[in-house]
């Protein structure tokens, strides 16, 4: 069954896939959000949930840092607010655009980029790299690529954050979204990055479920 907060997602995905455009439900969705039409099911009230424990000793001064996939900037804002000169990039412009109006003022650079085809210069630009529920928005075809090109992202002397829903092995979903299985979680080790830790963790508003969230450092 559907989530009814996925219910918008689904439907511009299915669209989009149908068409042969992967990655082209993003933006029609932020825009009907824009417009009342619509539901954007990660647009939470907080970052994600296990951000806040990892960020609790996190001292981002003088670090740069991008943040994939940001959507409307919760979590680019909480990543700012540690420090970090953050750059935050989304594929949609109105999802950029929205990210702006909220934050008026905020030091973050919001950015319209996509994954796939990032700018040159961030390839292996920054000291923190934050994939909060991106790649997983991504449909299976496309992961191996994503997942490659967050990595690139990340500096000599970096670290990747990585939070992600749980999928076990072997199994499929009907996504959006498309959880990833610790198989995938693992295969952002790529590129000299190596795996510092993986757990899975209980998501502090609902205790009874669990994301992965996975560090690498370069």
């Amino acid at each position: 069954m559907v989530d009814p907060r996925d219910a918008d997602a689904s439907r511009f995905a299915g669209e989009a896939l149908s068409e042969g455009r992967p990655t082209g439900w993003f933006e029609p969705l932020y825009a009907a959000a824009s417009g009342g039409e619509a539901v954007v099911p990660w647009d939470l009230e907080a970052p994600h949930g296990l951000l806040p424990e990892w960020g609790r000793d996190v001292d981002g001064s003088g670090r740069s840092a991008l943040v994939v996939g940001c959507g409307y900037g919760r979590d680019a804002e909480f990543v700012a607010s540690l420090g970090f000169r953050t750059t935050a990039f989304d594929i949609s412009e109105t999802a950029i655009r929205d990210a702006r109006a909220r934050h008026a003022g905020s030091g973050v650079e919001y950015v319209t980029a996509d994954l796939l085809d990032p700018p040159a210069e961030w390839v292996g630009g920054f000291d923190f790299v934050l994939e909060s529920i991106t790649v997983q928005s991504m449909p299976l075809s496309l992961r191996a690529e994503a997942t490659e090109r967050v990595a690139a992202m990340v500096a000599p002397g970096g670290e990747l954050l990585v939070i992600s829903g749980v999928r076990a092995e072997g199994t499929d979903v009907d996504g959006p979204p498309w959880p990833l299985t610790r198989s995938e979680i693992e295969a952002f080790a790529t590129g000299g990055l190596r795996v510092e830790r993986i757990e899975q963790a209980p998501l502090p508003a609902n205790p009874d479920m669990t994301s992965w969230r996975a560090l690498f450092t370069r």
